[in-house]
């Protein structure tokens, strides 16, 4: 990551360290409330109750800062996919299977849309932090390859590719679903997002388009 969006300080005393998630703390607050463009490092000072000068000793500008809120969340979402898939045996449907990453997603996203609108519509993405997030995707797309590749329910020829789809539907679905001003039935939203991924993953593959020059065109 270049030196603008390295934390300038890696806190080992305790003291340090919960001024330092203060002041994340604060940051997404901030960042919920006011947006991007007007969440400023004085804001987020004032939040924590630290000075602006107390902050610029952990962090050089708020980019910094939102790039440590990005990571902990894709690092959240990895952990909460990992933790749902050891909890136990995994469910015996590929419905329930599916559901199951469905629901980790919402719980991921449900406590702080707002935040998450911010983070993941407003700010600025560099290089460095798109490597971070494409990441935990691929790792969250093994996961989901491994599960769909062991489902004999699943009719799709391409296992890999077809997790790639789920993964990234159920994200940007989720996302916008979320994020949106009024989610209103969750649940409802939940269901009718399993009930369209199990069509596609059941569905019979059908024949490719038939070729113009085929044996019988003379």
């Amino acid at each position: 990551m270049t030196k603008r969006l390295e934390p300038r300080k890696s806190p080992r005393q305790i003291r340090a360290q919960e001024t330092r998630q203060r002041l994340l703390a604060a940051a997404a607050h901030v960042f919920a409330e006011h947006g991007y463009a007007a969440g400023t490092t004085n804001r987020i000072a004032e939040a924590a109750g630290h000075s602006i000068g107390s902050l610029y000793q952990y962090f050089p500008n708020k980019d910094a800062i939102l790039a440590e809120l990005v990571t902990a969340h894709a690092e959240e979402g990895l952990t909460l996919i990992r933790r749902r898939l050891a909890e136990g045996p995994l469910p015996e449907t590929l419905h329930d299977k599916l559901t199951l990453f469905v629901r980790a997603t919402v719980d991921l996203h449900r406590d702080q849309p707002r935040l998450h609108r911010v983070l993941f519509e407003e700010a600025p993405r560099p290089p460095e932090l798109l490597v971070t997030l494409h990441s935990a995707e691929r790792q969250i797309v093994a996961m989901a390859a491994a599960v769909l590749a062991e489902d004999p329910s699943v009719r799709v020829a391409d296992v890999a590719m077809a997790a790639r789809l789920v993964v990234g539907a159920i994200e940007s679905l989720v996302h916008r679903f979320i994020a949106s001003d009024t989610p209103d039935d969750t649940e409802r939203f939940s269901r009718e997002l399993v009930a369209m991924l199990m069509r596609y993953l059941t569905c019979p593959e059908s024949p490719g388009p038939a070729d113009p020059a085929g044996p019988d065109r003379r």
